[in-house]
């Protein structure tokens, strides 16, 4: 179970008792160390699956969580969202602490909203009921009563979208009309799951009973609802893993905020902290971008980032791309795309990503234009969509009475068969032409095919019955398949996704940081949803922006401030200064704390921060190991000296023959060829070589200080005593990196 995990996401996996911060970059493998923790737990008998409560933000990311518990042989575990373990409680205990039946949930509140403007006598157009309901929304999240609104919203610096008093007095008559109806909302399962633990001891007993283990993904976009929710969950117990990136924080608006995140070790003083920050997504050139970002980022989150260091090969350069106008800047992607798909890159591997919906169309016609297939993300739920239904009703007929349906004559296997079927609902082998609503319709039947393909290839042997029973549980946990093409999203509907290549597009000014952005807060929120963008690449990532909305236009805009320094020809803006937080485990000093095996852990001081590795030759931050042992950039050129290199290497393997081990478990070719570069005269000198350890520069520093100096270190005497480097545990292949 723990084979494959890195020494800090094992660390992750062991750590099952007390509380546990993972603190997780982007592409570090949060999910995959999250799982294994629980699976592990279950697999060595120390947790009981439905003791263990498992809690994320959106129904994708729950579903993909359990069919990995799945897969690791931890069935049993709830892995749901806020609101979904909230409502499930809410619904078996209303009887008993309310009586009757729960009211109707209502999924959508802007027609209510809309009738209590009515009510109110206040006409609000489309954008600003949109923007009305969420300040309600933000309002519960935040427990803000109508009373109070007036005053929340000043003190934090909200740009309500109405005077603060209309805000106030349509909020007072949703709620009320809410009542008048029966119904209740989203915000309300959260508030009356709150209400019911807080005053019915029995009920939050029997819920602390039923789950003893905690894990909570996201933790960065916790509310203050939800984190009083969870402490309601956990009672006066610890057993709680939460697992985030302040600098993924891109949901304030919602109420959310990172200081849970931030103060976890100051409400858990024994906590143990694992920071993450192995990128095994991204090249080393989109990690350098990403963290060329948050360098220049300033706040509270900023202080607490962590520097990515990229564990894949090298890839291309990220491309900046200026055009003459929005249509250009459409065209020229989808141009660029259309390349790609012909050069053999998938198009569900490509995405175009914007920071507002209303972009969204003009990319839209382009790749409709180029011929390139499409999905718009964030739009109607895959499951609610008029032609998914009428597929799923046609499915489960033929399942029942597939043996009187002359279309399934000639289907020979279960893609075969729902082929078939899909056929008769307006699918076809090939797309339909252009864009608009058929194609559409044909994109979502067309992710139904496909997911029945990868379901057969799963499942050997299942039918089409097996299929339709996959697709109730999909609808019921909203895990929509993947459809075959390009992903048009915004930059908050792309976050905890990933493509090979992503176009991040519109990075202008007054697009990225947008317009209404004014507050230092909301600047550095900006700067961190073009981060989240910059992540989702996995290998090729290009950023561009436009000079004027439409052709012909006057050329009044220039590229966002926040891309200062990391496009060719600018210099970056004043920042910070020093390197994020890199990989590591840091003990809790409140007390020990019990691992696996029931031992004691002793705390032990955090480590010292470290300053960014910067390349000796041009100066730029390092993220690539092997180039951060070099002290250089791969590409920089070499001043190393070949004679002092190959005795170096004559003088390792020697070593390592008198020790029986590995020649890199001496020094690695890496930092052979870096001392042969630098040539240090004085221990100090050779310690700032990466990759000379204490232990290493105790051993071995005589021998290669006399090297560097020309001399013979067998000559000299003193080093006849030197201990064999087998007698010494920690010397291991954990070096070679």
């Amino acid at each position: 179970m723990l084979e494959g995990l890195d020494p800090e996401q094992r660390e992750v996996a062991t750590a099952l008792h007390g509380p546990v911060c993972v603190l997780a970059g982007a592409g570090t493998g949060k999910t995959r160390a999250i799982t294994h923790r629980i699976a592990y737990g279950v697999r060595a008998g120390i947790l009981q699956p439905s003791s263990v409560l498992a809690v994320t933000f959106t129904n994708r990311a729950a579903g993909e969580m359990r069919g990995r518990l799945r897969q690791l042989g931890a069935q049993g575990v709830q892995a749901r969202t806020f609101h979904s373990a909230a409502l499930r409680q809410l619904q078996y205990f209303w009887p008993k602490a309310v009586g009757g039946s729960l009211p109707r949930l209502v999924e959508r509140k802007i027609q209510l909203v809309a009738d209590a403007a009515t009510a109110c006598g206040l006409r609000l157009d489309r954008s600003e009921l949109r923007d009305a309901t969420a300040e309600i929304e933000w309002c519960k999240v935040t427990q803000t009563v109508p009373a109070d609104y007036a005053y929340a919203a000043a003190k934090s610096g909200r740009d309500t979208p109405r005077d603060p008093a209309e805000i106030a007095h349509l909020y007072a008559a949703y709620e009320n009309l809410k009542s008048a109806r029966s119904v209740i909302d989203f915000e309300d399962v959260l508030l009356l799951t709150v209400a019911v633990l807080q005053d019915r001891q029995d009920i939050a007993d029997q819920v602390r009973s039923q789950y003893q283990h905690f894990v909570v993904d996201e933790y960065q976009d916790v509310s203050p609802l939800q984190q009083r929710l969870l402490e309601l969950w956990l009672g006066d117990r610890d057993d709680l893993c939460v697992v985030g990136d302040a600098s993924q924080t891109i949901y304030s608006f919602t109420g959310a905020t990172p200081d849970h995140l931030l103060d976890f070790r100051h409400r858990h003083p024994g906590a143990t902290v694992v920071k993450l920050a192995r990128d095994y997504r991204s090249t080393p050139q989109v990690v350098r971008l990403a963290n060329g970002l948050l360098a220049q980022a300033h706040g509270r989150a900023a202080d607490h980032r962590l520097e990515l260091i990229s564990q894949r090969g090298a890839g291309p350069e990220p491309v900046h791309v200026e055009y003459t106008d929005e249509p250009a800047e459409a065209e020229g992607a989808a141009r660029r795309i259309r390349e790609l798909i012909d050069a053999g890159v998938p198009a569900a591997e490509i995405a175009i990503l914007f920071r507002t919906n209303s972009q969204s169309e003009t990319y839209e016609q382009a790749l409709a234009d180029a011929g390139v297939p499409y999905q718009l993300r964030g739009a109607e739920r895959f499951f609610d969509r008029p032609e998914v239904r009428r597929a799923g009703v046609a499915l489960r007929a033929a399942a029942r009475f597939g043996g009187n349906d002359s279309l399934l004559d000639e289907a020979v296997d279960l893609p075969s068969q729902v082929r078939a079927v899909l056929s008769g609902e307006g699918w076809s082998a090939q797309p339909p032409a252009g864009s608009g609503a058929t194609r559409e319709r044909w994109e979502s039947l067309a992710a139904l095919a496909h997911l029945a393909q990868d379901f057969a290839a799963a499942h050997p042997g299942a039918t089409l019955a097996d299929f339709v029973a996959e697709l109730d549980e999909r609808a019921g946990a909203q895990h929509a398949p993947t459809v075959q093409g390009v992903t048009l999203a915004s930059l908050h509907a792309a976050k905890g996704l990933e493509w090979d290549a992503v176009f991040l597009v519109g990075v202008a000014e007054g697009m990225m940081p947008i317009t209404y952005a004014k507050t230092d807060e909301q600047i550095e929120e900006e700067r961190r949803l073009l981060y989240v963008g910059v992540t989702r690449a996995r290998e090729r990532l290009h950023l561009s922006w436009s000079l004027s909305r439409a052709p012909g236009g006057r050329p009044n805009r220039r590229p966002s401030r926040f891309l200062d320094g990391l496009r060719p020809g600018t210099t970056p803006t004043v920042g910070r200064t020093g390197s994020g937080a890199l990989g590591g485990i840091e003990r809790g000093t409140g007390g020990s704390l019990a691992g696996a095996s029931g031992s004691g852990v002793m705390a032990v001081p955090r480590r010292a921060q470290r300053t960014p590795a910067r390349c000796r030759v041009c100066g730029r931050t390092l993220t690539d190991a092997g180039e951060m042992k070099l002290m250089r950039c791969e590409d920089c050129p070499s001043d190393m000296d070949e004679g002092l290199y190959a005795r170096l290497r004559e003088w390792r393997s020697v070593e390592a023959g008198l020790s029986g081990q590995p020649d890199f478990c001496v020094f690695t070719d890496r930092t052979l060829m870096a001392i042969a570069e630098t040539c240090p005269d004085t221990p100090a000198e050779l310690s700032r070589i990466p990759g000379v350890l204490d232990r290493k520069l105790r051993r071995y520093g005589a021998d290669v200080l006399a090297i560097c100096a020309g001399a013979d270190p067998a000559a000299d005497p003193a080093n006849e005593a030197r201990n064999d480097p087998r007698d010494d545990p920690e010397n291991t292949a954990d070096d070679a990196r």
